[in-house]
């Protein structure tokens, strides 16, 4: 099913990046990427979509970085998240220790 928020927002980013549909055609090229300028106009008004590896390049030449919320899939998130030192630590250190990894998830109850 196709998602109508990805057109709006591939249109409104390429206008905020100040690129034209060629330019971004021409950039699309030089990732191997083959767009003519009807298909990117196809893909902002809807008709298709691009492939997800194709939306992840042009996410990375709008400045896109949160792809689920821009695309709509998700809510922003009000208030980031700041950790700790001791929190950034723990984080750390179960990404070091399988082990110590696989205790909390099941301390946790999140397996």
């Amino acid at each position: 099913m196709k998602n109508p928020k990805i057109a709006q927002m591939l249109k409104y980013h390429r206008k905020l990046s100040q690129l034209s549909v060629q330019e971004v055609s021409d950039i699309l090229k030089d990732h191997n990427i083959v767009a003519a300028p009807k298909t990117i106009y196809g893909w902002e008004n809807g008709q298709t979509q691009p492939n997800a590896d194709t939306l992840m390049v042009l996410c990375q030449l709008y400045h896109i970085e949160d792809a689920l919320y821009t695309f709509g899939y998700k809510e922003k998130q009000e208030e980031p998240i700041t950790l700790s030192k001791e929190e950034e630590q723990i984080i750390m250190a179960c990404r070091k220790d399988e082990e110590l990894r696989r205790v909390l998830i099941r301390l946790l109850n999140l397996s």
